[in-house]
């Protein structure tokens, strides 16, 4: 009889960061160290608990030809063995720090390996083992000796194993557990995805190879110096060519040199060459400092225009390629995105490479959250015991030795709503002693103890703007420090609302630095059924839903509405309007770039359409100056109508980042008013078999419905006040204030009643009296719809007068109705994507077509979207439409009801009907799904309106 003791599994649950490991040391790639990737196909055995297998698997010779085959990097769930789980903050495990359940996944991983035949002779140097990331706790033999284990999911772990190696044959077995200690120390709003997700890399250690170093290399703005040293943990020397530079390692020496920033990512080449080994550089100059209570880099203060950027694929999770992770900075870029937090962990190592060369702010994150214990109060909190300071040092030790040479890493970060504790405060002192040639950051630091600067997340507009007043309170210190908001505008759904009105009060007050969208992309996994997965889709007992998907890009990386909304927002050239007529005022909103790099251009349009395009001369503007540019007459032969100068500011050359004539900025002036619609009434309405006619248009005798408009149906024409709510209507449960989506089907607005009270045919309209009002509630909207027609076109005016006490702002104030046929869609007005009240700033005026399916936005959770703002008029199904006022106009296959109703985009079919919403007004947006709800400006409040549409028929844009 055997058994099996715990003391064979207790490091799983032990809080020490592991055994076995070297120190942790710059991340880098040699010119002359041989490495070997072992990533690739390796075998798989996953058993249900820790203790389910015993470590036979490791011995040399073990056959596990019947095991299954996962890919490294991987995450072992995405690749049929088990299922992910999504939770926000709650552990999915009970909650007894340091112990895990034994129900705790464990994958065996196999992969057995020849070294090339140019490797190195075995005998001259070592060589080391590095692992890149492992969720969660992971254990290592090679060749059936045990190297160690380790926890620490999104960090660099490295073993020696020279004098372990064969030339053939070697055995490299990984054990995997899911659940560990350091479980309590990952809680990081995601997918809990167990695997070796980053690369797995021998790496062959030369005699006399370089070891850990350090590049300082500071800027002095006001003599145009640089000052280099690299401190090296083995003696060499230091060379960059281009700067005649030729100095030992530990010597410092001060040269002229170009700056490093994020709109100038200026670097050198050069190299560390020590005895047995060359190590080239990437040397970026810039120095980063609090003064004068603001964060300056190079003698500057920086405006952060950021997002949050957890690491996914839709199906790949957290195993990032080089490829994937490019497309994400080039994103970032073409967007006009100048900063990034790395939540909640580092990043792949390769990604701040890209930083460095393209050039962003980095804010790079320690792993480390412990959000979940803010359910019993913090109370054993590890960052707090310091029992678990060891494994918090190494975590931040092992971020800061791996990524110190990067120059875009301007501000460290302790790690992410961890509550506060002693083990923070070390983490703050070792990284301070360590490095002091960074700011650092940590939002749960309320009082700015251990941090340079004050950071809050989803602080609403008037908050931020009396912080930014220095009217907040607070400790003295936190009131003369610089502040951000690490997370705001939550890009969950349709949104995020608001930005324009934040980036207003980033751009007015100096001690407001910007903010970081939470976050970038969309975290849906791949599914065949579903199309795109999220939180409770695989049978999770706690799962947060589609909390998982609020991001800028959608899972396949497309951008949302948001991004491209955001890009205006932030973009670093300001095209406004001035009070001189015939002037536009052009502002440098970059930090420290000039506009040497781009290209000016006008174009005057009428009616949408071109007339006349040409340059523009804009003055060398430096960063923060504004200059008053005339634009030219208008063209002398366009013809009369609405008409707009657009004025772009486009890359003059190609870049590494986007190509010549990519658009940056852009704004419009209008340079001549719209004429509005008319229709007068002149035809009479005639009855006739159970009908009457107006025009071209046919109604129901009985109901007064509008039947048809020539040779066009319609059907359902009515008043409209429902929209399929959206993440940021529905709110976050935690939220005491508003939650409008809750509200509205409270009171019954999304199943609206509509009572016919009259149908009036006069002297030369047809009105019809109708009262729309919810079961159960005693408010309601009087609605007289009045039908007018000039014998050719038919004008339906809508007049809405409030009853009752209405409490809550209404979701749309529009009609809606049926075409049996629509396919092609033009309009003039704001485009060419999506737009609402507080999310409009991207709407560029416009003649713009679409199909209706391509006006759908793919949104992972199915909600209201599509609409286009600022429309004059509209042509589809036959039908052209005009507005007075403007009008908001969605058109889709589906009702607003089965929108509703939808979880995911699979739940969507279409119909043979095309639903049209006019709408007069919509909600705004604002991002409530965790973030402030719109504000009141935005608001579509229930009072009295009138509002109409000229209808007539035109060639169907199908035929065209």
């Amino acid at each position: 009889m055997s058994f099996r003791t715990t003391t064979e599994t207790a490091y799983v649950e032990d809080v020490s960061p592991g055994s076995g490991a070297l120190p942790p040391r710059a991340w880098y790639a040699s010119s002359d160290a041989r490495t070997l990737s072992l990533n690739g196909s390796w075998r798989f055995r996953l058993a249900q608990t820790a203790d389910a297998e015993d470590d036979s698997f490791a011995a040399e010779g073990y056959d596990a030809g019947d095991w299954a085959e996962v890919s490294v990097p991987g995450h072992w769930v995405l690749q049929g063995h088990g299922s992910p789980i999504y939770t926000n903050h709650l552990y999915p495990f009970p909650v007894d720090p340091p112990h895990v359940p034994t129900e705790n996944p464990t994958g065996d991983h196999l992969r057995v390996f020849d070294l090339p035949a140019d490797w190195p002779d075995l005998a001259e140097g070592d060589a080391s083992l590095r692992f890149d990331g492992v969720e969660s706790c992971a254990r290592v033999w090679l060749n059936g000796t045990e190297i160690g284990e380790f926890k620490g999911s999104r960090l660099p772990h490295e073993f020696a194993v020279g004098h372990l190696l064969k030339t053939a044959d070697n055995v490299l077995a990984v054990r995997v557990h899911q659940w560990s200690a350091g479980s309590y120390l990952e809680d990081q709003d995601q997918w809990w995805l167990p695997g070796v997700f980053r690369d797995v890399t021998l790496l062959h250690r030369p005699a006399g190879a370089a070891a850990d170093f350090f590049v300082h290399a500071s800027y002095d703005h006001l003599a145009g110096t640089g000052t280099l040293k690299v401190d090296s943990d083995v003696d060499g020397r230091v060379t960059v060519a281009e700067l005649g530079i030729d100095i030992a390692t530990g010597e410092s020496v001060t040269v002229p040199v170009e700056p490093w920033s994020a709109e100038v990512p200026r670097l050198y080449t050069g190299e560390l060459v020590t005895e047995g080994e060359r190590v080239p550089l990437r040397i970026g100059f810039r120095t980063v400092e609090l003064s004068d209570g603001l964060i300056k880099v190079n003698g500057r203060p920086v405006l952060f225009k950021g997002v949050n950027r957890h690491e996914w694929h839709p199906e790949k999770g957290r195993a990032l390629d080089l490829e994937t992770m490019r497309e994400d900075v080039l994103l970032m870029k073409r967007h006009n995105v100048n900063a990034v937090r790395t939540s909640h962990y580092p990043p792949h190592p390769a990604f701040l490479d890209l930083c460095d060369e393209l050039g962003l702010w980095v804010i790079d994150e320690c792993d480390l959250e412990t959000h979940g214990f803010t359910e019993q109060g913090w109370r054993d909190n590890p960052v707090d015991d310091d029992r678990w300071t060891p494994a918090l040092l190494d975590r931040a030790s092992r971020m800061v030795e791996r990524d110190k040479n990067h120059p875009s890493i301007v501000i460290w970060s302790l790690g992410n709503e961890a509550g506060t504790g002693r083990g923070l405060t070390a983490m703050a002192e070792w990284i301070t002693g360590r490095d002091s040639s960074r700011l650092l950051h940590y939002e749960g630091d309320i009082d700015c103890r251990d941090t340079d600067m004050y950071s809050r997340m989803y602080a609403s507009h008037a908050e931020v703007e009396r912080i930014g007043q220095d009217l907040d309170g607070g400790t003295h210190k936190r009131r003369g420090l610089p502040f951000i908001l690490c997370e705001y505008a939550h890009a969950m759904g349709n949104g995020p609302g608001g930005l324009a009105d934040y980036q207003r009060l980033f751009e007015s007050y100096d001690r407001l630095q910007g903010a970081f969208v939470w976050e970038w992309i969309d975290h849906g996994i791949t599914h065949p059924e579903l199309g795109y997965a999220y939180g409770g889709d695989f049978g999770e007992e706690l799962h947060d839903g589609n909390f998982v998907c609020d991001g800028l890009l959608f899972p396949d990386r497309r951008p949302s509405p948001g991004l491209v909304e955001y890009k205006k927002v932030i973009e670093p050239v300001g095209i406004d309007a001035t009070a001189g007529d015939g002037m536009v005022r052009i502002t440098n909103k970059q930090d420290f770039a000039g506009l040497s790099a781009l290209a000016f251009s006008w174009s005057y349009d009428v009616e949408g359409e071109p007339v006349e395009s040409g340059t523009l001369a804009v003055p060398a503007l430096a960063p923060g100056e504004s200059a008053d540019v005339k634009l030219p007459a208008p063209p002398a032969a366009a013809p009369a109508g609405e008409a707009h100068w657009t004025v772009r500011a486009v890359l003059a050359a190609d870049t590494p980042w986007a190509p010549k004539d990519h658009v940056v900025a852009w704004g419009q002036v209008q340079a001549a008013q719209r004429q509005v619609p008319s229709a007068a009434p002149t035809a009479r309405p005639v009855p006739g078999d159970g009908v009457i006619t107006l025009g071209p248009g046919t109604f129901d005798a009985r109901t007064g419905a509008l039947t048809a408009i020539g040779d066009v149906p319609v059907t359902g024409l009515r008043l409209d006040v429902w929209r399929a709510t959206t993440d940021n209507d529905d709110g976050a449960a935690w939220q005491d204030d508003t939650r409008y989506g809750l509200l509205w089907r409270t009171l019954g607005l999304h199943r609206m009643r509509h009572r016919l009270d009259a149908v009036e045919a006069g002297e030369n309209a047809l009105t019809v009296r109708t009262r729309v009002a919810p079961a159960a509630r005693e408010v309601g909207l009087s609605t007289v719809y009045r039908w007018t027609s000039d014998g050719d076109s038919l004008r339906l005016t809508v007049c809405t007068t409030p009853e009752g006490e209405w409490t809550v702002p209404l979701p749309r104030l529009g009609i809606r109705f049926g075409l049996s046929a629509a396919d092609r869609v033009r309009w003039f007005g704001g485009g060419p994507g999506e737009a609402y009240a507080d999310t409009r700033m991207a709407s560029a005026v416009g003649r713009w077509q679409s199909t209706v399916d391509d006006m759908q936005t793919p949104y992972v959770r199915p909600q209201e979207n599509g609409a286009r703002i600022d429309v004059r008029w509209a042509e589809l199904g036959g039908l052209r439409i005009e507005g007075d006022p403007v009008f908001s106009l969605t058109a889709r296959r589906w009702t607003t009801e089965q929108l509703d109703a939808a979880t995911h985009r699979t739940d969507l079919t279409p119909g043979d009907t095309v639903w049209v919403n006019l709408d007069h007004g919509q909600h705004g947006i604002g991002s409530q799904s965790c973030g402030p709800g719109p504000l009141p400006p935005y608001h579509l409040r229930a009072e009295p309106a009138e509002f109409s549409f000229v209808f007539s028929t035109v060639q169907d844009p199908r035929s065209s």
